[in-house]
């Protein structure tokens, strides 16, 4: 059994990263990650976690599944990423499901597609991403296809375990595999543009600070920059 990232030091650093901290330690390692299309439509325009994923498909006519209990299945800290194939004409997500997650400590929901009651959700600060919202339902419309299978977010591939984080720029997605390098990289490269800020303010020119501390070079697969 993989061990748990969660309780180590670097996943708990890594928690204050922003969105685009993470997309530059992904650009770093040639992976992508960034999802495109999703934002912020509810709650407080923060998350951090790993992926509990949930995969729809139009409604099934002569067998009709469920539009999905799974919530009551998951764990605090857990992100709920759900894949409705970036259908804006129905939801997968609406107020007692913001109100049950939030209940249940959830880290927040992303969805490929909409949502709607999102004034429930930012009653009960409540993190909600999605490509919009829209009122109408998904009963009697979608169902649940898969459970903890790979799922899109926009252009983005998502599995089960993989880290999602979330800020007031959008969503990022962290491969389970290569998490701890990536957001080791993207706490390094951090410290980094604290020292070329710090220099600038000191009254350095920026052109000399970037140079010196070799940041058009931060983006590229190389050794640690704490290296230069």
């Amino acid at each position: 059994m993989s061990p748990d990232p969660t309780s180590t030091d670097w996943f708990r650093q890594a928690r204050t990263l922003s969105t685009a901290e993470v997309s530059d330690a992904l650009d770093a390692f040639g992976l992508p990650g960034s999802a495109l299309g999703i934002r912020p439509v509810a709650g407080p325009a923060k998350l951090f976690g790993l992926a509990f994923t949930v995969r729809f498909a139009p409604i099934d006519r002569f067998a009709p599944g469920t539009v999905g209990d799974f919530i009551d299945t998951l764990q605090p800290g857990t992100v709920a990423v759900l894949d409705n194939g970036g259908r804006l004409d129905c939801t997968v997500w609406g107020g007692i499901l913001s109100r049950l997650a939030a209940h249940k400590g959830l880290a927040g929901t992303v969805i490929h597609g909409v949502c709607r009651d999102t004034a429930e959700a930012d009653a009960v600060q409540y993190p909600l991403y999605a490509n919009g919202r829209f009122m109408r339902t998904g009963k009697d419309r979608v169902q649940v296809e898969g459970y903890e299978q790979p799922v899109m977010l926009g252009d983005v591939r998502v599995c089960p375990g993989d880290l999602v984080v979330g800020d007031a720029d959008g969503v990022v997605v962290v491969p389970k595999l290569r998490m701890q390098e990536v957001l080791t990289k993207a706490l390094e490269t951090r410290e980094v543009e604290e020292r070329i800020l710090a220099a600038a303010l000191a009254g350095m020119p920026l052109t000399e600070a970037r140079k010196k501390f070799k940041y058009h070079t931060l983006q590229r697969a190389t050794a640690s920059p704490l290296a230069a």
